[in-house]
């Protein structure tokens, strides 16, 4: 049996419908025999909540049964170091972005601006909040109570954990959760990384733990679907991809501000 290791690359904003099959591929290969090892390699400035734990909980339980080395790209902020936070050590470049510990939950009030346009709208809604969320009308104190006290919730578990993964004390990490980031150099320091180097320096220390040579990595990730191919066209077609690349730059860069959700 000739064993390997993988090389599982995550770009992106961290989002159900982006994040689920990768839930799935890790899942796989808890079950590989021949795969030894696995580095995360990701880029990622964070995303919803839910899909982050998702992420962050299939790394972990990929890393009970054999090593995840994770190796910071460009950014791992938010949700993305979360996710991380599974792996048994942490690589990051010395420019990369790291950190952005907490959460947020946006809501953008577009009523003023319908008025202004002369645009009527009416909310029929049973409930005296259902309307709350919809991104029409500004929040009343209440509404905006709430809404703190869920995404306080959010940040003491997101902050419990970075103490838990990076076995520091919970108030330690919470002097540095302040939703600010830094690079991988500062990280480094402040203990929220392991070692500085690029993904293949993260893929020789693999190899050195695993015994399998780093040449013998193989590059792997979820099947694509069909409609996944014909909105990011190939490598040749350049229309089609761009087309892609478009809508979702578009859709992620909104994140669904239509109603609630808590942002890591």
């Amino acid at each position: 049996m000739r064993e390997i290791l993988a090389h599982v690359p995550f770009r992106g904003t961290i989002r159900e419908r982006s994040v689920e099959p990768y839930v799935r591929l890790l899942k796989a290969l808890r079950y590989r025999r021949r795969v030894r090892g696995v580095l995360l390699d990701i880029s990622s400035g964070g995303g919803e909540s839910i899909a982050s734990m998702d992420f962050y909980l299939a790394v972990r339980r990929l890393n009970e049964l054999k090593p995840v080395y994770a190796s910071i790209g460009s950014m791992g902020a938010s949700g993305a170091y979360l996710a991380a936070l599974g792996a048994r050590r942490i690589f990051a470049y010395p420019e990369s972005t790291v950190g952005s510990i907490g959460v947020i939950m946006p809501h953008v009030a577009v009523r003023e601006l319908l008025r202004r346009l002369g645009i009527s709208v009416e909310l029929v809604h049973a409930g005296r909040h259902k309307d709350a969320y919809q991104g029409y009308r500004p929040l009343t104190e209440e509404e905006r109570a709430k809404l703190q006290a869920i995404a306080e919730e959010g940040y003491d578990l997101f902050v419990r954990l970075v103490a838990e993964a990076r076995k520091r004390p919970v108030e330690e990490i919470r002097a540095l959760a302040t939703g600010e980031f830094w690079t991988g150099a500062q990280a480094l320091k402040l203990g929220l990384v392991d070692q500085l180097g690029d993904r293949e320096l993260a893929l020789e220390e693999l190899a050195r733990l695993t015994g399998v040579p780093s040449r013998k990595a193989v590059r792997v990730g979820p099947p694509r679907t069909l409609l996944d191919r014909m909105l990011t066209g190939s490598a040749s077609d350049v229309g089609g991809g761009l087309a892609g690349r478009l809508h979702d730059a578009v859709e992620d860069s909104i994140l669904d501000l239509g109603g609630p959700g808590l942002l890591r």
